[in-house]
């Protein structure tokens, strides 16, 4: 079976979804967070703080594009479709789940954005990032599943329907 990819801001619920669906579905399971900070050594806000969102960004396109699995759910960072090559790359392994969540709930659910590992310029807040990024997911999704007040069940019943 292809990859499935899921893309969404932060605390949409990709890695939660991503672990059950795995199991659901008898697939494996992959978080590209954990992998960068496998490969660095340290937690992503530290890896922000230390060496800075541009050196971030730079290891986090290149581990999206050095993903080279098969029949695994791929739980990506939120920022992972600003990388054009990444997502090109992955459409060609599987299939793009965007998880739709209104801002007020990733809102919300993120207690505290300074810890999260988000890359966020000087001045930007959550609500400029998800101004930003939702047009990129929406475009880049082959398959978008609004997740809203979904259970992590019921989320997985919508992109197990999707995807037939």
């Amino acid at each position: 079976m292809k990859n499935l990819i899921l893309i969404g801001m932060p605390a949409c619920g990709k890695s939660t979804v991503g672990v059950v669906l795995a199991k659901t579905v008898g697939m494996r399971f992959m978080d590209t967070d954990l992998l960068i900070q496998e490969r660095e050594g340290a937690l992503l806000q530290d890896l922000i703080d230390k060496k800075g969102n541009d050196y971030f960004q730079k290891v986090e396109e290149y581990v999206l594009r050095s993903i080279d699995t098969e029949n695994t759910v791929i739980s990506t960072g939120g920022s992972a479709v600003y990388y054009p090559e990444a997502i090109r790359h992955f459409k060609k392994k599987g299939l793009v789940v965007y998880l739709k969540v209104p801002f007020e709930a990733i809102e919300e659910r993120l207690d505290n954005i300074t810890t999260r590992g988000i890359t966020m310029g000087p001045g930007q807040t959550l609500k400029d990032i998800y101004n930003l990024r939702i047009p990129l997911y929406e475009a880049n999704a082959d398959i978008t599943v609004d997740t809203g007040d979904l259970t992590v069940e019921q989320t997985i019943e919508k992109i197990m329907k999707a995807i037939g």
